[in-house]
């Protein structure tokens, strides 16, 4: 049986690999996440999941690991056709919730697997819209003292603090939080 591999530094990931049951080996990867504007949205964050992922991939077949499939993704807080990225400052975060302040966004995450030996590489976008409450000055920056999001794409985390600002969602909520564990399942499946 094939060793399953995340390269993700992201807890949130190992946590729901963890919770549907799948035993894994996690190994760090660093990529540039600098976003390709030749591509289309969808396109970018996919292209960094790849990245990720033949990176890992690399790593790994240098080391003389030659049973596996490894797992990479990248997740996107869209808003207004483009990625909100992370904030990177308390003002930044406020200026970020106050624009998702009742509105719909997309998050967006890629996946990206590779099996060896051979690098066969399969892949899968996952899209769900969120919708956000009309906030308060106050509740965003009380939720920015929190710290919670400082560290996350919209500056939000939905599995927190942060999800008292979502009315509802179309789409997975484990896609939200940063890895739609069915389409991991699916992806499994062809291998």
């Amino acid at each position: 049986m094939k060793t399953l591999i995340l390269a993700s530094e992201s807890p949130r990931r190992k946590q729901l690999l963890q919770e549907a049951g799948f035993s894994f080996d996690v190994a760090s990867v660093k990529v540039s996440e600098i976003p390709d504007k030749n591509l289309n949205v969808n396109e970018q964050i996919l292209d960094i999941a790849r990245r990720k992922a033949r990176a890992g991939f690399a790593d790994q077949t240098s080391r003389g690991n030659s049973d596996f499939i490894l797992i990479s993704a990248d997740t996107e807080v869209i808003f207004g056709g483009g990625p909100l990225g992370k904030p990177a400052d308390k003002d930044d975060a406020f200026r970020i919730l106050k624009l998702l302040s009742g509105k719909v966004h997309d998050v967006i995450t890629a996946v990206c697997m590779m099996e060896s030996p051979g690098g066969r590489e399969l892949s899968h976008v996952e899209t769900t819209k969120v919708f956000f409450k009309t906030l308060s000055d106050d509740e965003i920056w009380t939720y920015i003292e929190s710290g919670e999001p400082m560290d996350k794409a919209g500056a939000y985390g939905i599995q927190g603090l942060g999800r008292k600002f979502v009315e509802r969602i179309e789409g997975p909520f484990d896609n939200v939080v940063g890895l739609p564990v069915q389409a991991v399942k699916n992806l499994l499946t062809k291998f």
